[in-house]
């Protein structure tokens, strides 16, 4: 707690306490009055008196805060009027703990009782401070307000390098507004150093190159059309958009002290360039959120603008842009460079649009850290300050501004953060990650129609030896013609180096159609050769579509175990071995009708 600067005077019914507490909200503070005891609370000040008389809550008690000087005056009823209270100039008397004005020395030698009274007597001194109650009230030192000496030393911040010593006083609030650690000891360059080594630390490419290609979402982000892109152009101003601001916003600048700012080139220079900073935060925590605040707006806000969050002052307009680039990508939900584009022609709009639009945006932000604990000291370093000066800055300034801003280009090495080799090498794992996946596929589906063929042989060597069996075993009329056939019949297979890679099963059949029609007595000399035509030509699509497949595995695996398996078995069926035709019907048969066996019996 901060125990603020205050002042004591009185008259005859009131005590008067003047209490200044700079940059906390003006709408709440507590009171606490209790006969001589006085206390006052507004974050993150805190102040306890005992007063030399006593006061009384009665109703008759009053306030005034005056913003400019950050000075609240409070006027607290006496309990008895015309009572003069002494002592109102002992500020450190007024400051102590309740019930500590007595004589009793602090250091007591107790030594000497203790050893002539016993241990009977210290056990009851034990008793007597366990009874003693306990003073858990915050000890209390009085401000002391830095000389103008001290203060031009310290570095500057704020709107315009103005403001200097506020977090000499808000320790416990810096840590929650700003990611500088003591900027009251670190000059400009220092902390620009410092921002860029936390940035660099805060960079994460696994979010970053998950955001590059899983991007549905922003792409949906990058289509939303923001409050001022749909602006009409005005009537009244040539060249800027029709603002109109609402009670809220119209309420805020009524509050607001009218106030003249005497700044050289310098700090203007740098003023627009935080403004630019500001309205870059600002637009893409809209965009991001599709123009609904939440929880998280104020943070945003603030974490992307190096100017709220480091106190950061900046030289050129590409500074501006390259220090928002990073932060966009190194802290919020969102990091995708498309979203920091999208936002500079955002900002570029509003600009474009003019002064009024300008301020509704800030009025905006004023609003969400007014609303945010403790983000408002941020409205008192800059945003109030902005809401005031925009209204009295120059249109032209505005266009100049905002033609700079459009003309102006960022690329990704500008960033300084690696992205495009961290691309390079990410889409490069992406490619042999899909090289292994499709080899893996590959060899899969290879895998499955090897043991497929590798059936078929064992099923077609099966049905060979049985064929062998009966051949060996039957008539000869039948063997001598099929081995004619086997010497003059295009059909049959010739050995070779390589493995057929047409299925055994359907070429035996053939040869056994053709056996039996050799084994007909009566067949006609045009019946068989219509029985071969038919043949040819079942063998001829037998070997295009078997051949596709196989060449398409051959193309996935030069060398897989299937084809060995199936180089065997079509070596066993080349060396002469015939196999037993399919159980099923042959189709082949069908062909010679009962009018050409009643023919050829004529002819004979």
């Amino acid at each position: 707690m901060i125990t603020p600067a205050f002042d004591l005077s009185q008259d005859a019914e009131y005590l008067i306490l003047s209490i200044r507490v700079p940059y906390t909200r003006t709408s709440e503070f507590d009171l606490y009055i209790d006969g001589s005891d006085f206390k006052f609370y507004a974050k993150p000040y805190f102040l306890r008196l005992s007063l030399p008389g006593r006061i009384v809550e009665d109703g008759r008690e009053k306030a005034k805060f005056d913003i400019d000087k950050g000075l609240v005056t409070l006027w607290v009823p006496k309990e008895t009027a015309g009572e003069h209270f002494e002592g109102l100039q002992m500020l450190t008397s007024l400051l102590a703990p309740k019930g500590s004005r007595s004589a009793k020395p602090l250091i007591e030698d107790l030594s000497t009782g203790l050893l002539q009274s016993g241990c009977s007597e210290a056990a009851g001194d034990d008793e007597d401070d366990d009874e003693e109650e306990f003073d858990w009230q915050v000890e209390q030192e009085v401000y002391k307000e830095s000389s103008e000496e001290e203060l031009r030393a310290l570095p500057k911040y704020g709107f315009g390098n103005r403001r200097s010593g506020v977090f000499a006083r808000l320790q416990e609030e810096l840590s929650d507004v700003t990611d500088i650690k003591n900027p009251e000891g670190r000059p400009a360059a220092e902390r620009r150093q410092a921002r860029l080594d936390a940035e660099a630390a805060a960079f994460s490419p696994d979010h970053y190159l998950a955001d590059l290609f899983e991007d549905e979402e922003i792409k949906g982000l990058l289509k939303f059309r923001p409050w001022w892109a749909k602006l009409s152009p005005s009537t009244e101003q040539e060249g800027e958009a029709a603002v109109s601001f609402n009670d809220g916003e119209k309420e805020q600048l009524r509050k607001f002290t009218n106030r003249s700012y005497l700044l050289d080139k310098t700090s203007r220079y740098q003023v627009w360039l935080s403004l630019v900073d500001i309205l870059l935060a600002y637009s893409y925590e809209v965009r991001s959120t599709e123009g609904e605040h939440n929880v998280e707006s104020a943070w945003t806000i603030r974490k992307l603008s190096g100017t709220l969050c480091w106190l950061e002052t900046y030289s050129s307009l590409q500074d501006v842009l390259v220090s928002f680039g990073r932060r966009v990508l190194c802290y919020p939900l969102y990091r995708h460079f498309s979203m920091v584009s999208a936002v500079v022609r955002d900002t570029t709009k509003i600009l474009q649009s003019g002064k009024a639009c300008v301020l509704k945006c800030l009025l905006d932000i004023h609003k969400v850290f007014r609303e945010n604990d403790p983000a408002y000291i941020l409205n008192d370093l800059y945003i109030t300050d902005y809401c005031i000066w925009i209204q009295r800055v120059k249109s032209k300034k505005m266009s100049a501004l905002a033609a700079t801003l459009q003309k102006a280009s960022l690329q990704k090495k500008d960033l300084e953060l690696a992205l495009e080799e961290l691309e390079q090498a990410a889409a490069m794992v992406a490619e042999e990650e899909e090289g292994e996946q499709g080899a893996s596929d590959c060899s899969s589906a290879s895998s499955d129609s090897s043991s497929d063929s590798s059936d078929e042989s064992e099923e077609s060597e099966a049905e060979g030896q049985g064929c062998t069996k009966s051949n060996q075993g039957g008539g000869g009329g039948g063997g001598g013609g099929g081995g004619e056939m086997s010497k003059d019949n295009p059909l049959q297979p010739q050995p070779s180096s390589a493995a057929s890679p047409i299925p055994q099963e359907p070429t035996s059949t053939l040869f056994s159609a053709e056996r039996k029609v050799d084994a007909l007595p009566s067949a006609s000399e045009g019946s068989r050769q219509l029985i071969q035509e038919l043949g040819e030509r079942v063998a001829e699509g037998l070997k295009i579509s078997q051949g596709c497949i196989y060449e398409a595995e051959r193309k996935c695996s030069q060398a897989n175990n299937a084809a060995a398996k199936t180089e065997a078995t079509s070596g066993r069926s080349s060396g002469g071995t015939l196999l037993e035709p399919s159980p099923r019907r042959n189709p082949l048969l069908i062909v010679q009708s009962q009018e050409d066996l009643d023919q050829s019996d004529f002819i004979c």
